[in-house]
């Protein structure tokens, strides 16, 4: 740490360096000073192509945790959905955020034409879109939340789909429906701090500012992604949700082009391990026919 105060890791973008004030302000809760440190990532210069095909785990995420194995930074604050289930040696989720609305959300455009397009730069939206609305055509859109609205607004498609997390961190005056029947990225809406597992003192100043019941959830639902060897932009969706004694857990895995899916939802209890909730439900659905999607997957990007 420099000068004791915790040097805060961030990507660039207006979202990002917002999450990391927000974690800022929490240590400051507890006492602790901290200064962003704002990092660019690959997925911050290259905006052009998807996400998905450029065939790279962690695009936003490597620059950061290089920062961290070199000690430029003190913890590395990040969107959990984007961040690969198998980290780099070293290296922890230790601690997260209270979990923000889980949910995606259409923003639409009233200059629509009569033939619908919807733009995402997700597979799990654009499949689980295509199952609902088969007659849509989606197009890839990238870049930052504000230039995604901009192109959006000066074309003539239907809607663009974003994370509702996203929408209201940045206190966006949207009209957006609220896409509740479509199955969230797995910890999507939960801010992840990752610092070295051998800074104990650190981890333990974490620990402080860890929502327990969303880590909880993030275990189950990122449990399920790492069993499902699927990747952060692979279709699929995980959302776990804890209710009085009990865990609910939706999960699904689609096809590239929308036309199979295979969705589960199961309750357990709140004791159960999450690791084997994620587990149990990830195997399910490679037993009933994922083992062929995951393929077909691995295949379309090989």
């Amino acid at each position: 740490m420099s000068n004791d105060n915790i040097r805060v890791g961030s990507r660039k973008s207006k979202l990002a360096l917002l999450q990391a004030e927000i974690v800022a302000n929490e240590l400051k809760k507890h006492g602790h000073k901290s200064i962003v440190v704002p990092i660019r990532t690959e997925g911050d210069i290259n905006l052009q192509q998807p996400i998905y095909s450029m065939g790279i785990q962690g695009v936003f995420t490597k620059a950061l945790d290089t920062a961290l194995l070199n000690k430029n930074i003190d913890i590395a604050v990040h969107s959990l959905k984007d961040v690969p289930t198998t980290l780099p040696s070293g290296i922890v989720i230790n601690s997260v955020i209270k979990r923000s609305n889980p949910f995606d959300a259409l923003i639409s455009n009233t200059k629509a034409n009569t033939k619908s397009t919807i733009g995402t730069g997700s597979l799990r939206r654009k499949a689980q879109w295509m199952i609902r609305f088969p007659e849509d055509n989606i197009k890839n859109i990238r870049g930052n939340i504000h230039l995604r609205i901009e192109k959006l607004l000066s074309s003539t498609w239907k809607g663009i789909i974003l994370a509702k997390a996203a929408i209201e961190r940045l206190k966006l005056k949207l009209e957006f429906e609220t896409l509740d029947w479509m199955i969230p990225a797995p910890s999507q809406g939960i801010i992840g701090i990752a610092c070295l597992e051998t800074d104990l003192n650190l981890r333990k100043t974490l620990s402080l500012i860890n929502c327990k019941q969303t880590h909880f959830c993030s275990i189950i639902e990122r449990e399920f992604l790492k069993t499902l060897q699927g990747g952060c932009t692979a279709p699929i969706g995980a959302y776990s949700k804890v209710e009085g004694n009990k865990v609910l857990f939706k999960a699904g895995l689609f096809s590239l082009d929308g036309k199979k899916s295979l969705i589960k939802e199961k309750s357990f209890f709140i004791d159960d391990d999450p690791k084997f909730i994620g587990r149990s439900v990830a195997i399910d659905i490679l037993n009933d026919g994922g083992e062929r999607i995951i393929d077909e997957i691995k295949k379309n990007f090989s």
